[in-house]
Parts: structure tokens; sequence; C-alpha cells
């Protein structure tokens, strides 16, 4: 059963590998992507219901016992995610063969899809720090083969600033890990957890804490290190930039919620107020960001920004109520962003243009699509009852307990920005008179592009109106993370 865990990260890579035999086959490789992906998705669902009915599952390879061996731990909230991924993953494949050309799909796409995949995966799954590093390499040099796929001048300069950001974060992070492995003389997370306790200079761990917050900062996008990440997602094709906005942000947020429940949470004073400061600014300049701009596609890659402040917010309160809140945001972000990216690619395709100057009238033409933009925009703003307003309630209240009345306010006052810019696009690029369709010949295409788009905003409507359904998983997650012992304990079988 223990081996169960290593398959979300086996099974893409064997089809990346595949795949990048007969990429030259387009009609085999989207097919067999497609059902790569499927099974890859009842895989992981088998083993979430695995986990959620009987606990933790921990995978030691080599039969090496932790903390010596490298160690997989397929908790909740790491299968959680992984199932997230993997739901994202199948309407990704579905969605591509309608947004690449014949040469982007035949240049490895799906070969560094499925490695981006795993790596994501590997991230979320692994139990000791180095192995956090190698998985972001993984997922890094996947999102280094997607970003380059086209031939755009902007595409390559852009390429070329995301590269170099991601070198410097990750030469950052694994001397980070060395310090850290100079103090505590292990990179085990779970012993790492539980040797802190026992490192009488709680000022250097607390240093190399905020250096850690640093480095995943950096990935996440939070205030001021998320000046890379606009334009760099939206450069490519609208199937990676959904990839890219959905996932790769998230193993930031998702690395920063792990260590900073488990490892370095000795001085909460000072690093989670720090957190809660820095979460209003991320709230406030993405909104800003997305206002300033009359492309569409920024539109969306700016409210990436503030949706990580929102979940930056609960770690920064630390209770189970505000952590309850940043686990369901999470869930709700990851896919409602792929959404909206694939209806802003789908916007971009019928209308010729991503200026939104240039647009106007386009819902008496492609009727489908204006609806499910607008309803997603009320996903992403947190209109009730939509999953995007439980996640920012449980926030809101985790505040309100806290007397944290300031982030309260930046967040209510961030959601209606957010709601704005998103019914900005609604009006001047849908709304208004009939006009002639720009691009008739587009219309059926256009069509089919809405569709995986049309499953994640019915599955993110759902987690909304079915919260009482999902709510008491979340919960257990929460109650998991404030007492870290639960993971030393089922890691190390004490």
């Amino acid at each position: 059963m223990s081996n169960l865990v290593a398959l979300p990260i086996i099974l893409p890579l064997i089809a990346g590998i595949l795949m990048a035999f007969i990429h030259k086959r387009t009609k085999v490789v989207r097919t067999l992507s497609q059902v790569f992906a499927v099974l890859h998705f009842l895989m992981v669902g088998f083993i979430f219901l695995q986990v959620k009915n009987n606990g933790s599952i921990i995978l030691e390879t080599g039969d090496w016992a932790a903390p010596y061996g490298i160690i997989l731990v397929g908790d909740l909230l790491s299968m959680t995610l992984v199932l997230t991924t993997s739901v994202i993953g199948v309407a990704s494949v579905f969605f591509a063969p309608q947004s690449l050309s014949k040469q982007q799909e035949e240049f490895y796409f799906y070969s560094f899809f499925f490695l981006l995949i795993a790596g994501v995966s590997g991230a979320f799954l692994t139990g000791d720090l180095f192995n956090l590093f190698v998985f972001f390499e993984v997922l890094l040099m996947a999102s280094y083969g997607l970003i380059v796929l086209g031939n755009g001048k902007v595409q390559l300069r852009e390429s070329i600033k995301y590269v170099l950001i991601n070198l410097f974060s990750s030469m950052l992070f694994v001397t980070t890990i060395s310090f850290l492995y100079s103090v505590v003389g292990t990179v085990n997370m779970a012993q790492i957890a539980e040797r802190v306790r026992e490192v009488e200079q709680q000022g250097i761990l607390t240093t190399i804490g905020i250096m850690f917050f640093f480095v995943f900062a950096t990935k996440a996008a939070v205030f001021p290190l998320y000046y890379w990440l606009p334009r760099p997602y939206i450069s490519p094709n609208p199937v990676v930039s959904a990839l890219f906005g959905a996932l790769l942000t998230k193993v930031g947020v998702y690395s920063i919620l792990r260590t900073f429940t488990l490892m370095f949470n000795q001085d909460v004073q000072l690093t989670h107020t720090l957190f809660i400061y820095l979460a209003a600014l991320t709230m406030l300049f993405g909104v800003i960001g997305a206002l300033s701009t009359n492309n569409v596609k920024l539109v969306i890659a700016y409210n990436i920004i503030p949706a990580v402040g929102f979940m930056l917010m609960g770690i920064g309160i630390f209770t189970e109520t505000a952590i309850s809140g940043t686990i369901y945001y999470l869930v709700h972000d990851m896919i409602i962003k792929a959404a909206l990216f694939f209806l802003v690619g789908a916007l971009v395709y019928v209308a010729g243009t991503s200026d939104l100057r240039k647009m106007g009238g386009l819902i008496h033409h492609h009727p489908l699509l204006a609806w499910l933009f607008f309803i997603a925009s009320l996903v992403l703003a947190g209109i009730p009852p939509f999953s995007g307003f439980i996640g920012k309630l449980l926030l809101l209240q985790g505040g309100l307990s806290q007397d944290e009345l300031m982030i309260v306010i930046v967040a209510l006052i961030s959601s209606l920005l957010i709601l704005f810019s998103m019914i900005r696009i609604f009006i001047r690029g849908f709304w208004g008179e009939k006009q002639e369709d720009p691009h008739p010949e587009r219309k059926w295409r256009g069509l089919k592009m809405t569709f995986p788009a049309g499953v994640l905003l019915a599955l993110s409507i759902l987690l909304g109106v079915g919260a009482e359904w999902f709510y008491p998983t979340i919960q257990s997650i929460s109650e998991y993370l404030m007492d870290p012992q639960l993971y030393i304990d089922s890691v190390l079988k004490e």
C-alpha cells in the first residue's frame, strides 16, 4: 500500500518519456495524453480516498527508514493538492489541441506537460527539504520548456527574465537548506520539526526560516517579489498560462504553509505578523496592477497576486479557522485560475486581440463564453454562494477572532476591486451593441475551447454550494497542521 504514494509522480514521468519518442504523431500523442491524464486522476482519486479513510501513507524508498532515506508523505493536505493538480491536468490536455498549433504540439508540449505534473506532485508529496528543492527544479525545467514554445520576440524576452529569477531563487534555496542542515543535522521535515525544539539559539532558526520564506515568496509572488510574474505568465500559449497560474505559485504557497506550520513556528509573533503585513500589501498591489491595464490576459495574471495575499493572510493569522480558509481558498484558486486562463484564451482567440479597448458586443456572437466568464468573475471575487466566498469567509472569521481588523478591511476592499477588474472585461468586452463578428470562422473552435473551462467552473461552483460536504475534510487538515506532532509521529513512527 505504501508504494501507491509514488504513482502520482511515476505515472506522468513515464507518460512524458513515452510522448517524447512519438512526439511527431500528433493524433496518437493527443489521445494517449488524454488517457494518461484521466488515468492519473483516477489513480490519485483512489489514493486520496485511502488516505481520507485510513490515514497518511508513508513511503520509505529503498526500505531506508526515516530520516535516513527519501520519504514520500501522502497525508490529507498533500493528496488534496495532488488531486486538484490532476483535475487541472485533465482539463488542460483536452484544452490543449484547441489552443496549440500543430508545430507547438509536436515540439514536446505533452512531454513537458507531464514532467510539470510530476514535479508539482512530487513537491506536494516529498517529506524532506532537499527533495522539495529537487522537485522544484523538475517542475521549473518543465516550465522552461513550456514557456519557450513559440517564436515571438516578447516571449523570448520574458522567458529569459523567468529563468533568471528562478535560477536566483533556486541558488538561495539550496544555500538555505545547507544553513539549516548545519544547525539541526538533517533535511527530513519530521526530524527537523522535532529537533528545532532542542536548538537553544532560536534566533538563528528564525533567520533561516525567513530566508526560506524569501525563497518560497519569490516562487509564490508575494509583495515585493511579485514584479516578475505577470508578463512571463501571459507570454506563452493560453494552456501554458493556465498551468502556470494554477499550479506554480501554489507550490510556493504550499511550501510556506507546510514549513511554517511544521518547522518554523517558534517565533510566531515575529514571522506571522510579518506575513499579515505582506499579505495586505500583496492584495493591494496585485489588484492595482489588475486595474491598471487594458490587456485582458494581464488582468487575469495580476489577479493571481491578491489571491496569494489571501492565502498568506490565513497563514499569518495562524488559527484553525484561518488555516482552513487558506486551504479552501488554495484549492478554489487553483481551479478557478485555470478556468479563467482558458476563458480569456478563448476570448482573445475569437476577438483577435487582447486589448480590451478593441473589443465590444461579443456576447451576441459568443453567449456561452460571455456568461461563463461572468460566472467565473463572481467566483473569483468571492460572491456567495461560490467557493471563493467560503474561503474568504473563513479567513475573515479567523482575522476577526484575533482582532486583525487591518487585514480584514484590506481583504474586503481587495475583493471589491477584484470584482471591478473582472466585470470591466465583461462590460467592455462582451456587453454592448451588436457588432460584426471580427472572426466568424473561429466561432466553432472558440466554442470548443470553453468546454474544459466550463467543467472546471462547474467544479468550482460545487465547492461553494456543496461546502458542507467538503469543509469537514478541510477542517481536519487544518487541525492536523496545527498539531505538528501528528506529522512527526506518522513519519518517524514514534
